[in-house]
Formats: structure tokens, C-alpha cells, sequence
């Protein structure tokens, strides 16, 4: 069986384990594999950011109790964050930059815990 170009479907020629049929295509190959890279990390990050600006706006007081509802439907997305923080209590904030949620139900209805990063936080 005759290897193809996974490029153009064409023909491979010469060495045992040439993989495309040209330069062009291998670029082209390559060039599309960056760009999906690229379309990944850019939607990421602008999730990242869009939490964030949600997380302040909505943290008037520096610690503020909202139904997740609220957040959620603003396009919210709490799988998205950039590290957490664990209270002695074993408590899970997650933080996106310096803006944190704690998920937590209360009286059967889920809220999110809102709080700024505080210096204490690093030891």
C-alpha cells in the first residue's frame, strides 16, 4: 500500500518515512496545527478574563455571597480559573488573577462566595 500526503491526498515519493509529498504541504500542515493551538489558547484566555470582570463586578463589598444563576448567565464559567487557594478549614477557592469564588449551597440554593486575593494568602 502507498502512503498518501495527509495534506492533499496525494502520492508520497521517496524516503521510507517522508510523511508528505511536498514542502508546501508539510507548511501548510504545520501551519494549520498552530492555528488550532492558537484558537485554543486565545478562547481560554478570554474566558479567563471575562471571569474576572464578572468576579469584580459583582464583588462590591470585597466579599460578597451571589446565586451562581446570577453569575452563570452572564457567562460565567467556573471550570475556568487560574489557581486556587485552601483554607485551614479545607475550603476550595478558585481564582481567576485576584478575584476568587468559593462554591457553596445554601438552603438548597447554589451561590458563589466572591473575595479579593489577599496577602495572607501566599503563605
Amino acid at each position: 500500500m502507498k502512503k498518501r500526503c495527509p495534506e492533499c491526498n496525494i502520492e508520497v515519493v521517496g524516503r521510507s518515512d517522508k510523511k508528505f509529498c511536498s514542502a508546501k504541504c508539510k507548511s501548510i500542515h504545520q501551519y494549520e496545527k498552530i492555528q488550532k493551538q492558537e484558537v485554543f489558547y486565545l478562547s481560554v484566555d478570554k474566558q479567563l478574563k471575562k471571569n474576572r470582570r464578572l468576579l469584580k463586578k459583582f464583588n462590591k463589598s470585597g466579599f460578597t455571597t451571589i446565586r451562581s444563576t446570577v453569575l452563570l448567565n452572564d457567562g460565567f464559567n467556573p471550570k475556568y480559573f487560574t489557581h486556587y487557594w485552601k483554607t485551614k478549614k479545607g475550603e476550595l477557592y478558585l481564582f481567576c488573577y485576584d478575584f476568587g469564588f468559593l462554591s457553596m449551597n445554601r438552603n438548597g440554593v447554589q451561590k458563589y462566595l466572591i473575595v479579593q486575593w489577599q496577602d495572607y494568602m501566599n503563605d
